[in-house]
């Protein structure tokens, strides 16, 4: 009996030993390596930016319009209608010299107050929508917007076109960041069929430094996705930058272009996006943005060098809330 207990008692320490020297893997570890090769990945980046969300304007539109100076131009006419026709001989011939009756002057001037009046409200009308777009664009209420891409890598012609947009873009005035927006745009819209995925935002912030603030948050948080910035133009800047392109990588999967915007609007651009349909209406929204609305205006992409991969995994990790379309 005390035999068979050393015996059983023997063998349950063995297998305790034998359990212990093995290593079993658990779950978590594959997405902990996947975490640590997306985090020391290198992967190129394009940028361009510039604008300011208080740069000064000019006086609105609505302080060149028509001013009652006009009416006052009428009061001169009709002062020389009174001399022409007040006195003999003019435009009423003798009706005048033997005397007119009171009727006629009591009509001629109501009609003169119709006519007065109501030239009087239609311009007060025209100035006051004019009025009331000028203090949108002059008021401290901003939206910041954007809108992230992510491309098949069979898009990856894109790349090229927005490096020639970034390289010839002048990013120093509000007119070169319009004409770099709505060439980045149309690139875009030129190839749907490799749209993959899209994440947007469009928030409306009361004052300019807190738009300031949203911008430049949005643009650190983007520009950390990857570690060179192998070409920039910022504020009139253009800064290229030598990649070695790691051979053992992977093939690319996708190409993320951003549009990080600020605009006088006073309500948000869009919502969220979640189809192909909603994605090119936002574009073409944005193609068509009027340029005195335009403040600042950033556009981002990675991979930007030729050969340079984004994996499906680093997508995965790296922008989680974008949607697939």
């Amino acid at each position: 009996m005390l035999t068979k207990k050393f015996r059983f008692l023997c063998a349950t320490i063995a297998s305790s030993a034998v359990l212990n020297s093995i290593q079993v893997p658990m779950p978590f570890r594959s997405s902990e390596l996947l975490l640590d090769s997306a985090a020391y990945a290198r992967r190129s980046g394009g940028r361009s930016s510039g604008g300011s969300f208080n740069r000064s304007r000019g006086p609105s539109r609505a302080s060149g319009s028509s001013t009652p100076g006009g009416s006052s131009s009428g009061s001169s006419n009709s002062g020389g209608y009174r001399g022409g026709g007040y006195y003999g001989g003019g435009y009423y011939g003798g009706g005048y010299r033997s005397g007119y009756s009171s009727g006629s002057i009591v009509l001629l001037i109501v009609a003169l107050i119709l006519v007065g009046g109501t030239g009087f409200f239609v311009w007060y009308l025209l100035k006051s929508r004019k009025k009331s777009k000028g203090n949108e664009l002059d008021n401290d209420i901003v939206t910041v917007s954007m809108i992230q891409v992510g491309l098949l890598a069979a898009g990856r012609a894109i790349q090229q076109q927005l490096t020639e947009i970034v390289q010839q873009g002048d990013t120093s005035t509000i007119e070169g960041l319009h004409a770099q927006l709505q060439e980045a745009v149309l690139a875009l819209l030129r190839m749907p069929e490799n749209w993959s995925h899209v994440q947007s935002s469009s928030v409306t912030v009361k004052t300019r430094d807190e738009a300031e603030k949203a911008f430049n948050q949005l643009s650190i948080t983007e520009r950390t996705k990857y570690t060179t910035e192998t070409l920039s133009n910022a504020a009139g800047q253009l800064v290229q930058k030598e990649f070695e392109i790691d051979p053992d990588k992977e093939p690319a999967s996708y190409i993320v272009v951003t549009l990080v915007v600020g605009t006088a609007d006073d309500r948000p651009l869009f919502g969220e996006i979640r189809s192909m349909e909603a994605l090119t209406e936002v574009l073409s929204q944005l193609a068509s943005l009027n340029a005195d609305y335009l403040m600042k205006f950033e556009l981002q992409w990675t991979p930007q060098t030729d050969g340079d991969s984004l994996t499906y995994d680093e997508m995965l990790l790296e922008y989680p809330k974008m949607l697939q379309i």
